[in-house]
């Protein structure tokens, strides 16, 4: 069996060019990842995700970040255009664990219509009252048990409709004040105080997926947790974690080095898997060159996850809908 390429990728438009073809045929990454620039409508979308599995002849994962609010790829009419989380939970007050099971069983039933199977969410960070305004109403609460309860409640609603959850951003991003698509965050927590950020993470540590935060715990070491490896050891043992880990976006600006240089340091780390969402076909061909093939226990945890696929439990989700509207008040 050949393995998987440690990488995930994106493309550069709403179809593949023959470059990307060739080249994804050939490095066999892990999946694929989309967004706003790869959509045009249901049709080219449907026929986008069978192009990038056709090119590496296998039924592979394609991932998109569908969380609500501002970080959603698809918006009306190919999907849902929802509130932001934080502002969602609110709004559902002591309903919002039934609230959030519907909103991402429904937004399942949105993504695997086109041929979408894993979705990066839920959002496990934890908010706090500085946490950057990028982030802020992105998390589901300021309260641990709150976000581990909507969470899971996220988590099962997109398993029953048959999309693989990818929890972040592990071991926790709320503490960050600055936007780690441009800048570096670091945080001077205590570990002790950090036990608030982690216990959402160890509460759905047996999904199959996670992505890591670029953020400096300093009080544990002096490297984003992406590129970490005490911060990684930490995520398997104490946290618990033992699904397929994957570092955010190697192209965003809170890491420096070159690609290549990112891609070895998150590997290196512990992550299973580079991932690099940009499209850009010369960056992607320095990652796969320092990436190469996934390791036997990577493989094995990618393996694991694709395994948690399972066909969509049939519902009615027209019913769905006018029960979150109910719930919702809206």
């Amino acid at each position: 069996m050949r393995y998987f390429g440690a990488a995930i990728f994106g493309c550069s438009g709403p179809q593949l060019t023959t470059q990307e073809r060739a080249f994804f045929r050939d490095f066999n990454p892990f999946g694929f990842i989309l967004f706003a620039r790869n959509v045009f409508d249901k049709d080219q979308l449907t026929d986008l995700c069978a192009s990038l599995r056709e090119a590496v002849g296998r039924d592979a994962p394609i991932l998109i970040d569908q969380e609500g609010g501002r970080v959603q790829r698809l918006r009306s009419p190919l999907a849902n255009d929802w509130l932001p989380p934080l502002d969602h939970a609110d709004a559902l007050g002591e309903n919002a664990e039934r609230g959030f099971y519907l909103r991402y069983r429904i937004i399942a039933d949105e993504l695997k219509a086109i041929g979408i199977d894993a979705n990066c969410a839920p959002n496990l960070d934890v908010a706090q009252q500085d946490t950057h305004e990028f982030l802020k109403n992105r998390c589901y609460g300021f309260d641990p048990r709150v976000v581990s309860s909507l969470g899971l409640a996220a988590a099962r609603g997109l398993l029953a409709g048959g999309v693989l959850p990818v929890i972040k951003h592990i071991p926790g991003h709320g503490r960050a004040t600055l936007d780690s698509h441009h800048d570096l965050p670091i945080t001077d927590a205590t570990a002790s105080a950090l036990e608030t950020d982690f216990e959402p993470f160890r509460s759905l540590n047996d999904m199959p997926m996670a992505m890591t935060a670029h953020v400096v715990f300093s009080q544990l070491d002096a490297n984003p947790a992406t590129t970490s490896k005490p911060i990684i050891e930490m995520i398997r043992h104490d946290i618990g974690f033992s699904g397929l880990l994957m570092g955010d976006d190697i192209s965003m600006q809170a890491l420096s080095g070159s690609i290549g240089d990112r891609a070895t340091a998150s590997l290196e780390a512990g992550c299973d898997v580079v991932l690099h969402c940009n499209g850009d076909i010369g960056e992607m061909r320095s990652v796969a060159e320092v990436a190469g093939e996934m390791g036997f226990q990577a493989q094995t945890r990618a393996e694991r996850a694709l395994d948690r696929r399972r066909p969509p439990q049939q519902v009615d989700i027209a019913a769905l809908k006018a029960e979150l509207e109910a719930l919702t008040g809206r």
